[in-house]
């Protein structure tokens, strides 16, 4: 990270510099840390740039120039998420910066730090990647500015964009580039887009208008392949996508083109993606292969210090103090739900690492971590109870471009058996050292309903009292648009939970996360929430609102207008979505119908929605009503003989 570590390594120069709007803190969970780490293993010589002062180039001259390339991130979070809430509110603090402090980096920090590194050293390659540039590797709505941009890759003027988990491609580009290859030859490597002035030649153009039909119709009804998709072999076929100047103006194109997107999604079927930029022609290669079980073991066994970089002394790093003793035992997500984007970075194809690969990291931070007082405080990923989990048939997972195996029903072809994770748990409870082990990832409740066992070990041995768990909504038409189970799964969960938690002898409590003002969703869906959560008495004190983010099919929803989730050319379905302020807040409060501060807009909409009876003190209603009207009532009450005590008139 300095000039005077180089000089103690004996190093004139580094091979590859990455540069991160993350504090550096080598620990696999930090994607930085595993690039360098898995560069490192390999030969290369690697520097770190951490939150570098963006405002000059000065700070990404510190290392010199890279023999390879720069390679640039904005770091575990994409900067406009890490920002901004969800009403595009500044945030006071980052969790990724020391001592938690706000503005280490830039707004769009990919872009940003991509255009200093070559302000530094013009003709130097550089290289994006990371959660932002994988999440806005196509034209893409950005709700903070409230329009459809460009690709990062163009807008960054990068050579080359590495999206979802980059091992594979980030090292092909570092070998390719050591040989003396030239970066702007790095045409057709899975997982990555690139900008080109003209198509290659021998490839068979997929028009965007008759992908559906021709393609994948025939895949999900049986029918035959045309001729036309006979004539050049899969690996040299493409689809091409509306251009940027038609989805920026048209919001059907744009649910089109991010259908496409997502259907393209499966590494084992999917074709590259051509979108035109303003005469240039965008090129997204089809996804990276998952990693091997093997191959991800020796990622994760790599020589992490499990520490922030001395460099920041004693400084707080919050979100290390939050994950320093968890364990990551996965990669993906099949859930696909709708507002998330993990299955849009990490794939669908779940990556899971062997026991023994997890009770090496278990036993490391034992023995490395001075603090570490013998509770795991959670072994999970994306999800806490994915592992293993895959398709039965290998054939049936490779042709597949279901968005989800789990929704509307969880697909029938899909492995449920929990009994791998079960085994994991044990093996890590009877770690030497290993006090206690929490869950703290999400668990997919309706996966877990399949195997009592799991939620049996589950509430034994792994709650502290409380569980998280995301039902996110209880009305099933805005559960249709989060890709979600109906509520009916999560009172099947709780009610397993209960009984075990019971046979256990301990008093545990399910925590219910919900989402206000997601497309699709109506004040009086938020009505029934509401209610909802009052009879089953929650008063949920986090609340989230839905955040578009980039890419997810959610955001196609809000920015569009339509469901992108069936084909548009067959039923272009609207979808209506909260905006503006005043609804959102609404939206909001109903989840908080308890706090005192959102009781005038909800009897003000209550009244609206011609729902005043709701406004009552009595065991059906939902918020008091105004104090000055309990007074009078109390007053009228009283003429007519009622409440005798002033006592109980005042309550």
């Amino acid at each position: 990270m300095s000039r005077q570590e180089m000089d103690d390594l004996g190093w004139d120069s580094c091979d590859v510099i990455l540069v991160t709007g993350d504090a550096y803190v080598d620990l696999p969970s930090f994607g930085m840390a595993v690039m360098a780490r898995v560069l490192e293993h390999q030969g290369f010589r690697v520097g770190i740039i951490s939150q570098p002062d963006w405002l000059n180039c000065k700070d990404f001259q510190q290392l010199g120039e890279p023999n390879l390339f720069f390679g640039v991130t904005s770091g575990n979070m994409d900067s406009m998420v890490n920002h901004y809430t969800s009403e595009r509110r500044k945030r006071s603090d980052d969790a990724y910066t020391a001592d938690a402090q706000s503005n280490r980096r830039p707004d769009r920090a990919v872009t940003v730090y991509a255009q200093r590194c070559r302000e530094a050293y013009k003709g130097c390659n550089v290289v994006i990647g990371g959660i932002e540039a994988s999440l806005r590797r196509l034209a893409h709505y950005d709700y903070w500015s409230d329009k459809v941009r460009r690709s990062a890759l163009l807008d960054s003027k990068a050579d080359i964009l590495v999206y979802g988990n980059g091992e594979r491609q980030i090292l092909e580009i570092a070998h390719r580039l050591a040989d003396g290859e030239a970066i702007s030859s790095m045409q057709h490597i899975r997982g990555t887009a690139i900008v080109m002035k003209h198509m290659p030649l021998n490839w068979l153009e997929m028009d965007q208008t008759e992908v559906e039909e021709k393609h994948y119709y025939v895949h999900q009804e049986g029918g035959k392949v045309p001729s036309e998709l006979k004539a050049a072999p899969r690996e040299r076929r493409f689809i091409r996508a509306p251009s940027f100047e038609v989805v920026k103006d048209h919001k059907l194109s744009y649910a089109h083109a991010s259908r496409l997107l997502h259907m393209e999604t499966n590494p084992h079927n999917a074709y590259a993606l051509v979108q035109a930029h303003a005469g240039r022609e965008l090129w997204i290669n089809p996804p990276a292969i998952p990693l091997t079980t093997k191959e991800i073991d020796a990622v994760f066994d790599l020589p992490y210090a499990r520490l922030p970089h001395p460099c920041y002394g004693n400084a707080r790093i919050p979100a290390y103090e939050m994950i320093r003793f968890s364990v990551n035992i996965m990669r993906g997500c099949f859930g696909g739900c709708t507002f998330c984007s993990i299955t849009e970075h990490e794939g669908r194809l779940i990556q899971s690492r062997s026991e023994d690969s997890i009770v090496r990291e278990v036993e490391a931070m034992r023995d490395k971590s001075v603090d570490f007082t013998g509770v795991v405080s959670d072994l999970g990923g994306p999800t806490a109870n994915m592992y293993r989990l895959a398709c039965k048939d290998k054939k049936v997972e490779a042709a597949c471009r279901l968005p989800s195996c789990v929704y509307p029903t969880i697909c029938p072809q899909l492995n449920t058996d929990h009994n791998p994770l079960v085994q994991l748990y044990r093996r890590i409870r009877a770690i030497s050292g290993v006090k206690r082990v929490m869950i703290a990832s999400g668990v997919r409740y309706d996966l877990a309903v399949k195997s009592p066992e799991y939620v049996e070990e589950l509430a034994k041995h792994h709650v502290g009292g409380y569980l998280k768990i995301a039902p996110e909504h209880t009305e099933n038409r805005v559960l249709d648009k989060m890709m979600k189970p109906s509520i009916g799964s999560y009172d099947q969960f709780s009610q397993m939970f209960e009984k075990f938690s019971k046979q256990a002898g301990k008093k545990q409590y399910l925590i219910p996360y919900f989402i206000a003002a997601h497309p699709g969703c109506t004040d009086d869906d938020m009505l029934n929430l509401a209610r909802w959560l009052k009879r089953n008495r929650f008063k949920p004190n986090q609340v989230q609102t839905f955040l578009p983010s980039p890419m997810a099919t959610a955001s196609t929803m809000y920015h569009s207008g339509f469901n992108p989730l069936y084909p548009l050319h067959r039923k272009k379905e609207v979808v209506k979505s909260p905006k503006g302020k005043r609804q959102r807040e609404l939206h909001k409060a109903f989840l908080r119908y308890h706090d005192h501060k959102n009781w005038p807009l909800l009897r003000q909409r209550l009244k609206e929605m011609g729902q005043g009876g709701l406004i009552s003190q009595s065991e059906n209603g939902l918020i008091p009503p105004e104090k000055n009207q309990v007074e009078k009532t109390s007053v009228a009450v009283k003429q007519r003989g009622g409440f005798k005590r002033k006592k109980r008139v005042q309550s």
